[in-house]
């Protein structure tokens, strides 16, 4: 693997400079004769096979371990997760860090299983972001290149989870694009959990590319620019049936939400963990979920409290 990272990494970046410069088409599928006018829609992704409707549930805990009952109305929506840590734990153990992140993997996936076993709505995972670029390279591309394998071969893809991902492509190999592009249209039916992965991804960069579109509409004429309000920025996000995020969650001993999903997370309850990434699995988010249902929400409130009688106080004897 170190072999085959340091011959291909150099020519994956050279194809990213030049897919950074050239807008983003991934070819569909030749379609039969006669030849329909491609319009940005049949440009995006092949249209999928009919995949397989038995699905799989999730493994058990290879200890046993069961989630724990969560009321209803403790019950977060979106619980977002910074994954930090995968680097260093790898270096505590005197690995390469791309063994890091393919232990990073592992850990995600035990992410699914234990939201999918609590009955977790929204997940949504932080993998790659736009200040990641300053890495190095071979780092990067053992990063994105395990992302497109866990896409194409990884065991989520059979259980009832729809797979989509939140980012700025311009960057990003063409090959994962296609990858990633395929996972939505293909498990965009499914009802079960909505895993939403993102890579090259800045909150900022988002805001600003909603703005800019938000622009658009105004100039268009399809929002009054005097009138426009939370709800028009809302709907022009790339992803805008998104709820908010309820607990947003970092590991790795750092306490800072890095740009990561600034709109959403507004009023998010912040849970942070000493433990690196690859060591979390299932019962973390368990224990975060529920350490969630034990605060009260109040968004600017004042807190419902009973009023204290005043102290009567007492004669000495």
């Amino acid at each position: 693997l170190p072999t085959r990272v340091r011959i291909l990494a150099p020519a994956r970046l050279r194809a990213r400079l030049a897919w950074s410069l050239t807008p983003l088409t991934v070819p569909a599928a030749p379609p039969a004769p006669p030849v329909p006018r491609r319009t940005p829609a049949t440009a995006r992704a092949p249209e999928p096979a009919a995949e397989d409707t038995a699905l799989r549930t999730p493994p058990p805990h290879p200890e046993g371990a069961r989630p724990p009952r969560i009321a209803a109305d403790r019950m977060p929506t979106h619980v977002a997760i910074i994954m930090d840590g995968n680097g260093r734990w790898a270096e505590q153990r005197g690995l390469p860090r791309s063994a890091g992140h393919r232990a990073g993997n592992v850990a995600a996936r035990e992410m699914v299983y234990g939201a999918l076993e609590i009955g977790l709505r929204h997940l949504t995972l932080y993998a790659f972001s736009t200040e990641n670029w300053q890495r190095d390279t071979e780092e990067i591309a053992a990063v994105l290149e395990a992302t497109r394998r866990e896409l194409d071969e990884g065991p989520v893809r059979d259980l009832d989870v729809r797979q989509r991902w939140s980012g700025n492509p311009g960057k990003l190999p063409e090959e994962l694009v296609r990858s990633l592009l395929r996972e939505e249209r293909r498990t965009r039916a499914r009802t079960g959990l909505t895993l939403t992965v993102c890579l090259n991804y800045g909150g900022r960069d988002e805001i600003t590319r909603t703005a800019a579109a938000l622009a658009r509409a105004a100039r268009a004429g399809d929002v009054d620019p005097d009138l426009i309000g939370e709800d028009d920025f809302a709907r022009h996000l790339p992803h805008p049936d998104m709820p908010d995020v309820d607990l947003l969650w970092r590991t790795g001993d750092e306490q800072r939400t890095s740009n990561f999903l600034p709109w959403q997370a507004t009023y998010a309850e912040l849970y942070f963990t000493p433990g690196h990434w690859p060591d979390a699995d299932r019962r973390d988010l368990w224990q975060a979920i529920t350490a969630y249902g034990r605060r009260r929400r109040r968004h600017g409130a004042a807190p419902l409290v009973s009023p204290r009688k005043p102290a009567v106080p007492t004669r000495p004897e």
